[in-house]
């Protein structure tokens, strides 16, 4: 069980202070959490939001779409 240290507690394979997160063995946990000096950490999953690209609109290559040349910018017009 994974819990963070409320107090500082050192032991021959760990030295913790307020605050510092580690798994312990089940028991060793809820004695430790009993005792006041630590509580659970939950552990839940966290999903984060991916902004997906816009697809790539391109035209066919050599068109031109909806343009009108400077030679007959004036045709229609009286």
């Amino acid at each position: 069980m994974k819990i963070k240290m409320l107090v500082s507690l050192a032991g021959n394979e760990y030295s913790l202070s307020p605050g510092d997160e580690r798994e312990f063995p089940d028991k060793e946990a809820i004695r430790l959490i009993d005792a006041g000096y630590a509580v659970p950490v939950a552990e839940g999953k966290v999903e984060r939001a991916v902004v997906q690209s816009a697809p790539e609109r391109r035209g066919k290559k050599g068109t031109k779409a909806d343009v009108v040349s400077d030679d007959n910018h004036d045709a229609g017009r009286e």
